[in-house]
């Protein structure tokens, strides 16, 4: 291609095509800059002599894409981003001393324990944790998830005070 501009009006509504395929549904505007770039690098890259440039394009742009997915999933498994401070404690007692005491039997089942403690004291992945308990990582997420709701809304109805560790 010899104008990127022309190429970028030409081939923007196939970037947005690409978006809705690979079912993207949030950061719009960070995928479309992904798309942009791949196609300015794939009309840096043509060769004319090669073939046509409109699946050279999409495969370009669609392989960016993929690429962009895999990263964030690598970032997402590997951090996991609470609403609010309320698990701080977590990170800031981690290794040295392990859970807090007052996280007990009495709120949480040992083998939610026994998750919590692998997670943010041994500083075992989700993926890891998925493959050894023989669940999928979307399942291992899941019941991250409900253990965190259960000790929050415990913290939350004042079953639990934060401070008593």
């Amino acid at each position: 291609m010899k104008n990127f501009d022309e190429a970028l009006v030409q081939y923007s509504p196939m970037i947005s095509a690409i978006i809705r395929k690979l079912h993207i549904y949030r950061d719009y505007d960070a995928f479309r800059q992904v798309g942009r770039i791949a196609l300015w690098q794939a009309c840096q890259r043509f060769d004319e002599s090669k073939g046509n440039f409109t699946p050279f394009a999409f495969r370009s742009i669609q392989g960016a894409m993929l690429d962009e997915l895999k990263k964030e999933s690598r970032f997402s498994s590997r951090f996991a981003v609470t609403e609010n401070e309320a698990f701080e404690w977590i990170s800031d007692d981690r290794i040295e001393e392990g859970l807090p005491d007052w996280l007990d039997a009495r709120i949480i089942s040992e083998t939610e324990y026994a998750l919590l403690d692998d997670l943010f004291v041994k500083g075992k992945s989700l993926n890891d944790l998925a493959v050894s308990s023989g669940l999928s990582l979307a399942g291992m997420k899941k019941r991250r998830e409900r253990v965190l709701k259960k000790v929050k809304a415990n913290m939350a109805s004042g079953t639990i005070k934060q401070n008593s560790h």
